[in-house]
């Protein structure tokens, strides 16, 4: 489903239970029939999801993605996928986004074919035409008719839990087995959370402090549950989820709910943490008087993720866009630190 509608609704109704690892390997960087690398992991593999399990016979050699963040997965170990699930927010006028075309350059490789995504039906018959061996899904919003469908054309990695909460590292490792490359994963994640550690060892204010991650767009206030990949995201960092978080949750969605402006006032937090389009959007959040009635903004210790590569980059990250923002993040964290 397009990035806009997940991060707003689930990451938005539609960014946000941890998927099973898989097994496999991968196409070349040219998107061809050729295996790029032996496999390190041994074959055949089942993988578990909610909707049935997925048995792997031998080392993919043709790769499709689909949802949210195993296209960089795959791509951070060595492997372009080819076909690709195309993205509408904050990617480029072709539907691909920044640290992915970035990677796909460094790569050599051509963009995979890129399979049409309107937030609601799976192009099937793209996805036929890739004659994938293996799709790989393990943070995204299948359906169980979806699954069983794709899995007339290959096996189909997903999740188990809830649709959009496959936490991102978990992501990363599904992925690097799938293709056959755990060792290599293994490598990228050890990368990324010593770059996390690093950047909460070197701002010891953000430790402890409670925060809550929000989205004000349309009339329709939304925050974000620890469920939500990005929020625990946010955890590596030293920030707790604000405990009137939980306290506030009407059950509403796994990883999010709506909060009416009339209740901001008890969402209460050190910090709170905002996604806004626009810079206009994000002067509103700090100045409109049914948001300045959250606690922390009053205290000015609000901190913003501004346009939509930016949020693209975080809600949530990925193996190559984590440290698309990181810095940007972490100053704003920072700041609104200081006034918590």
């Amino acid at each position: 489903m397009p990035f806009r509608p997940r991060i707003r609704h689930v990451a938005l109704a539609a960014a946000a239970a941890t998927a099973l690892v898989l097994s496999g390997c991968a196409a070349s960087p040219s998107g061809s029939d050729e295996t790029t690398a032996a496999s390190s992991d041994a074959f055949p593999v089942s993988f578990e999801s909610n909707f049935g399990t997925a048995e792997i016979e031998a080392a993919p050699t043709r790769v499709a993605t689909w949802g949210w963040g195993s296209t960089e997965a795959a791509l951070a170990v060595g492997v372009v996928p080819v076909a690709m699930a195309q993205q509408s927010y904050g990617a480029n006028a072709d539907g691909v986004l920044p640290w992915v075309a970035k990677k796909l350059e460094e790569l050599g490789a051509e963009t995979p074919t890129l399979l049409t995504d309107d937030g609601e039906t799976v192009p099937y018959e793209e996805i036929i035409e890739a004659e994938p061996d293996v799709i790989l899904a393990p943070y995204s919003g299948v359906t169980q008719e979806q699954y069983d469908t794709l899995s007339d054309i290959a096996p189909v990695v997903a999740y188990t839990g809830d649709a959009w909460t496959t936490p991102w590292r978990d992501v990363i490792s599904t992925v690097g087995e799938a293709l056959g490359k755990s060792t290599e994963a293994d490598a990228v994640l050890a990368d990324l959370d010593k770059t996390l550690a690093d950047q909460a060892e070197a701002h010891p204010e953000l430790d402890g402090k409670t925060i809550a991650a929000v989205w004000d767009v349309g009339g329709t206030f939304y925050v974000y549950k620890s469920a939500d990949p990005r929020v625990e995201f946010l955890s590596a960092l030293g920030l707790k989820n604000a405990p009137s978080v939980d306290e506030l949750d009407n059950g509403e969605a796994p990883f999010y709910y709506t909060l009416s402006y009339e209740q901001l006032d008890k969402l209460d937090s050190d910090i709170i943490l905002s996604y806004s389009d626009t810079q206009e959007e994000a002067d509103a959040f700090l100045t409109t008087p049914t948001t300045k009635a959250l606690p922390a903004v009053g205290r000015g210790a609000a901190a913003q993720v501004v346009g939509t590569e930016f949020i693209a980059a975080v809600s949530p990250p990925t193996a190559l866009s984590l440290t698309w923002g990181l810095d940007d993040l972490v100053a704003s964290l920072s700041a609104a630190a200081a006034k918590s």
